[in-house]
């Protein structure tokens, strides 16, 4: 198990609904990646990077509702800039992501 936090560390965490507008390929990235444009309703757009391309397809992925992490500062990787934190379980190499069992407004937090 991880360090323990206190309960005033895990409401820092800002984490939300999205929704996945656009796929692209990142041939830049080190690893298998995709860049991931993604709806936050009124928080906005955001981008990001995921090395998910080997569990998922990208016509898999648009329109998908995904949570994010999305108070990160904004983390320089090659010349993409990422906005929020996509999640998802490490299942061995792959990565599954985290996603709202119903549809759910773009932009609610979770808590």
């Amino acid at each position: 198990m991880s360090n323990t936090i206190q309960f005033d560390d895990f409401t820092k965490v800002d984490i939300r609904v999205g929704k996945i507008l656009e796929v692209n390929d990142f041939p830049e990235a080190r690893n298998p990646t995709y860049q991931l444009v993604i709806d936050f309703g009124g928080l906005g757009v955001k981008k990001s990077s995921a090395q998910i391309t080997a569990v998922y397809k990208k016509e898999q992925l648009l329109n998908k509702q995904i949570l994010a992490v999305v108070n990160f500062p904004k983390k320089q990787v090659g010349k993409f800039t990422s906005e929020c934190l996509v999640l998802g379980a490490v299942n061995g190499k792959d990565v599954i992501l985290l996603n709202p069992e119903a549809n759910i407004k773009n932009g609610t937090p979770v808590s």
